[in-house]
């Protein structure tokens, strides 16, 4: 062990923070057997010559050992009572294996990025314990300091205070000891969490909304007894231009004070602190959750991060959904415009709000240049065409409120959150076959389009392997190319009419004869030979290729 390894501080902070602080740049969770709340409480380097010792609440970095090399340094980890450990993986075959090691130690396994420094991840990790505050780690001191702040800012006004959101949902409150004290909007306020609707609506047409948006001034609210309610103070909460909240000071039984105005001033600059530190801590959590989903649906990962950090059970069926979307004419909307502006968070965006609506446990992420929903705890009784639904309300939605044709595919249903990567394969062959599928519907499970997905594989197949092409049929496709030709397209179509030269030349919009023409030619420039089988099945597969593959 380093011997300049600093002692373990007092004040510790959970893997959780440690990750959010580290970033997904960095280091990626393989295993977390305790969950990701664990103490960190200090950082030790092991070299490759040193003994595989450590404290415990230790962030271990494993340093120059990799793949087997790491074993001892796990297991020795674990009994040690260690967090956590570090390693750098030489293959993605390894991380099974050193996974299993440290779930059976009980330790936790991140791995560091082939590109990153060590470091670095010492410097961060060290850096994120100095900052750490006194007392339990990851204890969520930002809600009591709000109170607190609503309670300091009661007696400097000589009034009765409530913080809100930019959305007027209650946050923080103060304490009062004369019920009498307070109005029946204070009242309905703090029950609701979120001002009555009725006032709010009096609140904008007096214009008090318009000027906390703009103005950075305290505004007075006279009383209006007819409504129950007494006179207000309030400030606007602002991080810049942005508007992150509300400050009211309602009047009880005595006058406001005669500083209160400068007092809300100051209560709001402090409060905006606390606001803009928890966004910032909502969106690290944000994207430690989109990290853990993606390593899950990639297959990384695996199921029990991810589990531990949101709360579910690993063991209850899960299933995927798949969209994709483009503006071929196939599948546009009658009426749609295309809209090239469109970007992935905007359908991310719907796709999230429709799904939630249905599953509330339900997860979204982006994954370019497809947008992918977990569906984790589900009952054991769900069915396919319930999933099929979901996908084709959002579908509908895209449709009737993007003028987008979004394409959904419905993965099959797992038996826990460690198959997701299964269902998510199957998402992904049912959306690769739904581009050039004929269907009523866009959203489609693997029972609505088995053959389609099966021929797209073998034409993926085949696209892949030209040494596997029949060079007859290729060299149709050449001929065509240069000399501006449609054999291949004819003969094509002649297959898929089953041989009715009729249909097939109508589908053309040319006469038979001069279908016949185009086949017997097809057939002396190839030495294709039509009433054998094989020679029509494989000409229906290869045929179907783009012209430049």
């Amino acid at each position: 062990m380093d011997p300049a390894a600093v002692p373990p501080p007092t004040a510790g902070i959970s893997l959780r923070q440690l990750l959010m602080a580290l970033g997904d740049s960095l280091v990626e969770v393989q295993s977390a057997p305790a969950g990701l709340d664990v103490e960190i409480r200090g950082v030790a380097l092991l070299d490759p010559e040193d003994p595989p010792t450590a404290q415990p609440g230790e962030l271990v970095l494993v340093i120059g050992a990799r793949g087997r090399a790491a074993h001892p340094a796990l297991r020795a980890a674990g009994r040690d009572g260690a967090a956590a450990v570090v390693v750098k993986l030489d293959g993605p075959g390894q991380a099974a294996a050193l996974s299993e090691t440290a779930a059976e130690a009980g330790v936790a396994l991140l791995s560091l990025r082939s590109e990153a420094r060590w470091e670095q991840v010492n410097a961060l990790a060290r850096a994120a314990l100095d900052d750490a505050p006194p007392g339990n780690p990851g204890e969520g001191a930002e809600e009591g300091d709000l109170f607190s702040l609503a309670q300091t800012t009661a007696v400097l006004t000589s009034g009765i205070v409530s913080i809100e959101d930019a959305a007027n949902r209650m946050l923080a409150y103060s304490r009062s000891t004369d019920s009498d004290e307070i109005d029946d909007l204070r009242r309905r306020s703090i029950l609701g969490w979120q001002g009555p609707e009725a006032y709010l609506a009096k609140l904008r047409e007096w214009g008090v909304f318009q000027h906390l948006h703009s103005s950075d001034e305290v505004i007075s609210v006279d009383s209006h007894s007819e409504l129950g309610i007494r006179r207000r103070l309030a400030v606007a909460i602002r991080s810049g231009e942005r508007q992150l909240g509300t400050i009211w000071v309602q009047e009880g039984s005595t006058p406001l004070s005669e500083r209160s105005e400068q007092a809300l001033l100051g209560a709001a600059r402090v409060a905006a602190l606390h606001l803009v530190r928890r966004r910032r801590e909502l969106s690290q959590d944000l994207t430690l959750t989109r990290t853990l989903l993606a390593g899950l649906l990639e297959g990384s990962t695996g199921p029990q991060p991810l589990a531990t950090h949101l709360g579910f059970d690993a063991t209850r069926p899960a299933a995927v959904l798949g969209f994709s979307y483009g503006t071929t004419e196939a599948h546009q909307a009658p009426g749609a415009v295309a809209a090239p502006e469109l970007t992935h968070t905007e359908v991310t965006n719907l796709v999230s709000v429709h799904i939630a609506a249905r599953y509330r446990s339900a997860l979204v992420t982006q994954v370019d240049p497809r947008i992918y929903v977990l569906l984790p705890q589900l009952p054991r009784s769900i069915d396919v065409d319930t999933l099929r639904g979901w996908g084709q309300e959002i579908a509908d939605a895209a449709r009737r409120h993007l003028g987008l044709p979004l394409r959904g595919s419905v993965g099959c249903v797992v038996s826990g959150l460690g198959d997701v990567p299964e269902s998510r394969r199957e998402a992904d062959r049912i959306l690769d076959a739904l581009v050039g599928a004929d269907l009523s519907t866009p959203v489609a499970a693997l029972p609505d389009i088995q053959a389609e997905v099966l021929v797209s594989e073998v034409l993926t197949l085949l696209s892949g392997h030209p040494e596997i092409r029949d060079p007859r049929l290729t060299a149709l496709v050449s001929h065509d190319s240069r000399h501006q030709g449609g054999l291949a397209e004819s003969l094509l179509a002649y297959l898929n009419s089953f041989g009715d030269v009729r249909a097939a030349a109508a589908q053309l919009h040319v006469h038979p004869n001069t279908l016949r023409y185009r086949l017997r030619r097809a057939e002396e420039l190839t030495g294709l030979e039509l009433s054998r089988p094989d020679q029509r099945l494989l000409a229906m597969l290869q045929l179907r290729l783009p012209p430049t593959t």
